[in-house]
């Protein structure tokens, strides 16, 4: 976590909403089904696609291929840099969500 405001801490590729999705996801299923996730996250197959290849670049998940029967299948896991970046990005919210809990129970709104 950095000194500053709790924002300045964001990690761009995991604080974006359908990426954080993908990560929060994927913990909780630890290994998901490339539709899955599509329908789930209401996105094109496209779509999914380039935010899986960010993640993926980044170390945060592994994809594999394979067969299911007759279908090929896309497979999304969290590598272990993936749950320490979702574990992380989870505390800043709360550091941050604790900051704006704190300022309206002082009356701190302008």
């Amino acid at each position: 976590m950095t000194d500053g405001h709790p924002v300045t801490g964001l990690d761009e590729v995991v604080h974006q909403r359908v990426r954080l999705g993908i990560l929060a996801i994927t913990h909780e299923a630890r290994r998901v089904e490339f539709g899955y996730l599509r329908t789930q996250l209401d996105l094109t197959a496209g779509n999914l696609s380039k935010h899986l290849s960010v993640l993926e670049t980044a170390g945060l998940i592994d994809i594999e291929k394979g067969y299911q029967g007759k279908r090929g299948r896309t497979w999304i896991t969290l590598t272990r840099d993936g749950t320490t970046a979702l574990t992380e990005e989870i505390g800043r919210l709360k550091v941050l969500i604790a900051r704006v809990e704190t300022q309206q129970s002082a009356g701190g709104q302008r």
